[in-house]
Protein backbone atom coordinates (compact mmCIF):
# COMPACT_ATOMS: atom_id res chain seq x y z
CA UNK A 1 0.00 0.00 0.00
CA UNK A 2 2.85 2.17 0.83
CA UNK A 3 3.89 1.97 -2.60
CA UNK A 4 1.08 3.80 -4.17
CA UNK A 5 1.65 6.67 -2.19
CA UNK A 6 3.07 10.10 -3.74
CA UNK A 7 6.41 11.32 -2.79
CA UNK A 8 7.27 14.83 -2.70
CA UNK A 9 11.16 16.14 -3.26
CA UNK A 10 11.29 19.18 -1.74
CA UNK A 11 14.97 21.89 -1.71
CA UNK A 12 15.59 25.06 -0.82
CA UNK A 13 14.84 28.07 -3.25
CA UNK A 14 17.38 29.99 -2.13
CA UNK A 15 20.17 28.29 0.37
CA UNK A 16 20.59 31.94 2.44
CA UNK A 17 22.34 29.97 5.41
CA UNK A 18 24.71 27.94 3.59
CA UNK A 19 25.78 31.12 1.13
CA UNK A 20 26.92 32.92 4.25
CA UNK A 21 27.68 29.80 6.42
CA UNK A 22 31.64 30.52 5.75
CA UNK A 23 31.30 34.29 7.12
CA UNK A 24 30.38 34.49 10.69
CA UNK A 25 29.41 38.16 11.20
CA UNK A 26 26.97 37.39 8.10
CA UNK A 27 25.78 34.13 9.79
CA UNK A 28 25.62 36.17 13.31
CA UNK A 29 23.59 38.52 11.22
CA UNK A 30 21.25 36.18 9.63
CA UNK A 31 20.91 34.45 13.04
CA UNK A 32 20.19 37.88 14.68
CA UNK A 33 17.56 38.96 12.68
CA UNK A 34 15.81 35.74 12.86
CA UNK A 35 15.71 35.81 16.83
CA UNK A 36 14.83 39.21 16.35
CA UNK A 37 11.57 38.26 14.51
CA UNK A 38 10.87 34.87 16.85
CA UNK A 39 11.21 36.68 19.78
CA UNK A 40 9.44 40.44 19.19
CA UNK A 41 6.69 39.51 16.46
CA UNK A 42 3.57 37.92 17.57
CA UNK A 43 3.05 34.43 16.20
CA UNK A 44 1.02 34.30 13.10
CA UNK A 45 0.83 37.90 12.95
CA UNK A 46 1.19 39.03 9.00
CA UNK A 47 4.10 41.72 8.72
CA UNK A 48 3.95 42.27 5.06
CA UNK A 49 6.36 45.14 4.88
CA UNK A 50 8.49 43.97 7.54
CA UNK A 51 8.88 40.65 5.56
CA UNK A 52 9.68 41.78 2.41
CA UNK A 53 12.18 44.48 3.90
CA UNK A 54 13.90 41.13 5.78
CA UNK A 55 14.15 39.48 2.26
CA UNK A 56 15.96 42.80 0.79
CA UNK A 57 18.62 42.52 3.94
CA UNK A 58 19.26 38.82 3.40
CA UNK A 59 19.70 39.80 -0.52
CA UNK A 60 22.30 42.40 0.49
CA UNK A 61 23.62 40.27 3.10
CA UNK A 62 24.46 37.29 0.90
CA UNK A 63 25.52 39.56 -1.85
CA UNK A 64 27.58 41.96 -0.35
CA UNK A 65 31.24 41.78 0.49
CA UNK A 66 31.42 45.51 2.48
CA UNK A 67 30.54 45.12 6.11
CA UNK A 68 29.89 48.74 6.42
CA UNK A 69 26.73 48.34 3.61
CA UNK A 70 25.30 45.11 4.46
CA UNK A 71 25.91 45.97 8.71
CA UNK A 72 24.34 49.73 7.82
CA UNK A 73 21.07 47.75 6.12
CA UNK A 74 21.03 45.66 9.16
CA UNK A 75 20.87 48.45 11.22
CA UNK A 76 17.99 49.98 9.04
CA UNK A 77 15.88 46.65 9.13
CA UNK A 78 16.49 46.65 12.86
CA UNK A 79 14.97 50.63 13.02
CA UNK A 80 12.26 49.47 10.76
CA UNK A 81 11.76 46.60 13.12
CA UNK A 82 10.98 49.27 16.02
CA UNK A 83 8.37 51.06 13.72
CA UNK A 84 6.75 47.63 13.15
CA UNK A 85 6.37 47.44 16.81
CA UNK A 86 5.70 50.68 17.70
CA UNK A 87 8.65 52.71 18.53
CA UNK A 88 9.18 54.09 15.75
CA UNK A 89 12.65 56.60 15.66
CA UNK A 90 11.65 59.92 14.46
CA UNK A 91 14.73 61.40 12.54
CA UNK A 92 13.50 63.28 10.50
CA UNK A 93 13.81 66.88 12.13
CA UNK A 94 15.19 68.12 15.76
CA UNK A 95 13.62 67.63 18.61
CA UNK A 96 15.46 70.53 19.94
CA UNK A 97 14.43 73.36 17.62
CA UNK A 98 17.82 72.95 15.90
CA UNK A 99 18.55 72.19 12.34
CA UNK A 100 17.59 69.46 10.98
CA UNK A 101 20.42 68.85 8.58
CA UNK A 102 23.23 68.87 11.52
CA UNK A 103 21.05 65.76 13.68
CA UNK A 104 23.71 64.13 15.80
CA UNK A 105 21.75 62.56 18.79
CA UNK A 106 18.94 60.67 19.94
CA UNK A 107 17.31 60.93 22.61
CA UNK A 108 16.51 57.61 24.51
CA UNK A 109 13.39 59.10 26.06
CA UNK A 110 11.72 60.07 22.93
CA UNK A 111 13.42 58.50 20.20
CA UNK A 112 13.69 61.50 18.97
CA UNK A 113 16.63 63.19 16.93
CA UNK A 114 18.64 65.98 18.21
CA UNK A 115 21.47 68.52 16.43
CA UNK A 116 24.67 69.17 17.74
CA UNK A 117 23.62 72.73 18.95
CA UNK A 118 20.48 71.63 20.63
CA UNK A 119 22.52 68.59 22.41
CA UNK A 120 25.03 69.89 22.99
CA UNK A 121 24.42 70.22 26.77
CA UNK A 122 22.85 66.72 27.30
CA UNK A 123 25.14 65.08 24.85
CA UNK A 124 26.27 62.78 27.83
CA UNK A 125 22.66 61.03 28.50
CA UNK A 126 22.14 60.97 24.13
CA UNK A 127 22.11 58.20 22.06
CA UNK A 128 25.13 59.15 19.10
CA UNK A 129 23.47 59.12 15.06
CA UNK A 130 25.67 57.33 13.18
CA UNK A 131 26.13 58.91 10.31
CA UNK A 132 24.93 56.81 7.57
CA UNK A 133 21.24 58.00 9.27
CA UNK A 134 22.07 61.69 9.35
CA UNK A 135 21.01 63.87 6.28
CA UNK A 136 23.25 63.37 3.26
CA UNK A 137 25.36 60.98 5.97
CA UNK A 138 26.45 58.64 3.14
CA UNK A 139 27.24 54.74 3.71
CA UNK A 140 29.09 55.03 6.90
CA UNK A 141 31.84 52.73 8.07
CA UNK A 142 32.06 49.99 10.68
CA UNK A 143 32.11 52.27 13.21
CA UNK A 144 29.10 53.94 12.49
CA UNK A 145 27.24 50.44 11.93
CA UNK A 146 28.60 49.39 15.52
CA UNK A 147 27.06 52.97 16.88
CA UNK A 148 23.62 51.82 15.12
CA UNK A 149 23.76 48.74 16.37
CA UNK A 150 24.16 50.23 20.12
CA UNK A 151 21.16 52.52 19.19
CA UNK A 152 18.72 50.09 18.13
CA UNK A 153 19.88 47.44 20.82
CA UNK A 154 18.98 50.37 23.43
CA UNK A 155 15.45 50.82 21.90
CA UNK A 156 14.91 46.78 21.45
CA UNK A 157 16.04 46.21 24.78
CA UNK A 158 14.46 49.12 26.94
CA UNK A 159 11.12 49.37 24.48
CA UNK A 160 10.62 46.29 22.31
CA UNK A 161 11.77 43.48 24.85
CA UNK A 162 11.08 45.21 28.00
CA UNK A 163 8.80 42.83 28.94
CA UNK A 164 9.86 39.78 27.33
CA UNK A 165 10.77 36.76 29.44
CA UNK A 166 14.20 36.13 27.49
CA UNK A 167 15.12 39.65 26.96
CA UNK A 168 17.57 40.11 23.82
CA UNK A 169 17.67 37.05 21.97
CA UNK A 170 21.85 35.38 21.89
CA UNK A 171 23.86 37.23 19.37
CA UNK A 172 21.26 39.91 18.74
CA UNK A 173 23.25 43.24 17.21
CA UNK A 174 26.70 42.13 18.88
CA UNK A 175 28.04 40.48 15.80
CA UNK A 176 30.23 43.61 15.57
CA UNK A 177 31.09 44.22 18.65
CA UNK A 178 34.79 44.42 19.70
Amino acid sequence: MSDNLGGYDLGLLQPIAARVMDDPLKLAALQSACGLCNETLPERDVHEGLFQGLLTLLEIIQNEDDAAIWGAAYVMWEIALLRELGFALDISRCAGGGDARELAYISPRTGCAVSWQAGEPYKDKLLPLPGFLKPNGGAGDIEDVKTGLRLTAYFLEHRALIHSRTGMPEGVSGFFSG
